[in-house]
């Protein structure tokens, strides 16, 4: 990993070509990666958002925030090296968008339960289950991190209903 200034970095939007790349894995977490995920955090939250993935920021690499927003006192999570395993349920259609994607929504369907197992900013291993709006925001969010995104789950009634937004995009 190179350099990264954390207050230069910002949402990118589509059709950038980092969204459509393979992230890395972090190998070691540093103070520049805990200042990333603390700048993720606050651009997460400006954009009102549920979820920010690294390459979202222009990083190629595997690590992403979220708050699902459920509880009042739900805490910001980092998620540094994200495994999901263990799906269950669904999948089930719900409407999601996406931060680097604007004014793009669709159905999404998914499995309803998922694990993830991932670092946290102290290099800690944990593991966590859900079966609500937080195992969705994990897969959107992994999704990212495997070049994935939400209009390429979308059916081809979605993706026309979405046209108009999509071509405003790619055209800059």
């Amino acid at each position: 990993m190179s350099a990264v200034n954390p207050n230069k970095l910002s949402i990118v939007y589509y059709p950038d070509p980092i969204l459509r790349k393979q992230a890395a894995p972090i190998e070691a977490v540093t103070d520049e990666v805990r200042a990333v995920a603390l700048r993720m955090i606050a651009l997460m939250h400006e954009a009102e958002g549920v979820g920010l993935a690294a390459p979202q920021v222009g990083l190629p690499w595997r690590m992403f925030v979220a708050n699902s927003r459920q509880e009042e006192d739900e805490p910001d999570r980092v998620y540094i090296n994200p495994v999901l395993s263990s799906p269950s349920g669904g999948p089930e259609p719900r409407e999601e968008g996406c931060l680097s994607i604007p004014d793009v929504v669709g159905d999404v369907r998914r499995p309803i339960t998922i694990t993830i197992d991932a670092l946290d900013l102290d290099g800690q291993a944990f593991t966590m289950t859900s079966d609500a709006l937080l195992a969705r925001v994990w897969q959107h969010e992994t999704d990212h991190l495997d070049g994935i995104l939400i209009i390429d789950h979308f059916t081809q009634m979605t993706r026309l209903a979405n046209r108009k937004a999509l071509r405003e995009l790619e055209r800059g």
